[in-house]
């Protein structure tokens, strides 16, 4: 049986497929507000996703088991019908209490490039977020800050992910990662 929701092809769907519970495997650089910084550090996270407002929203969850001590994240993704644009939002206990400006962008297949300026360091910047879905069950998600009013982009961070469940809660893994919090 068909649905209405399913019969919408607006650009609202683009992230459906991240429900579920994801392994996360990072590469940051060591120093990302500094361009010129070549270390990288590599560690290991996991991912929830649950959609929300009959898909036109979704929340997830992070948990980073990064070298300088574990964190958790989330985002909020909101998408507007009438722009097609998603917009999304990031908050972290790497910066309590502060929600980051929001980047916008939209999909072309498997692709996803969203933007928005920022600051890293006092200092502007322009934020770009890419995403590469390759199958239903491994995606990737990359960072690229740029300090020339987008003339040059320097990428810091890559997120692969590996699909653990279709199930929408955390899995143990995410649970355990919590718990070491």
């Amino acid at each position: 049986m068909t649905t209405y929701e399913n019969l919408i092809d607006d650009g609202r769907h683009d992230f459906d497929f991240l429900a579920g519970t994801w392994h996360v495997r990072h590469r940051k650089l060591a120093d990302m507000a500094d361009p010129a910084c070549d270390e990288w550090v590599e560690f290991e996270g996991g991912s929830w996703l649950r959609q929300t407002l009959g898909g036109l929203g979704n929340v997830d969850n992070q948990t980073l088991a990064m070298p300088e001590g574990p964190q958790e994240g989330m985002s909020l993704r909101l998408f507007d019908p009438e722009t097609r644009l998603w917009h999304i939002w990031w908050a972290s206990t790497g910066r309590p209490g502060h929600l980051e400006p929001p980047v916008s962008g939209r999909w072309d297949g498997t692709h996803g490039e969203f933007r928005g300026p920022d600051s890293v360091g006092g200092r502007p910047i322009e934020v770009r977020f890419t995403w590469d879905v390759f199958d239903a069950d491994t995606a990737r998600w990359e960072q690229a800050f740029s300090f020339d009013e987008g003339e040059s982009w320097v990428h810091n961070w890559r997120m692969s992910f590996t699909r653990v469940s279709r199930a929408v809660e955390p899995s143990a893994e995410v649970r355990s990662a919590r718990r070491a919090q």
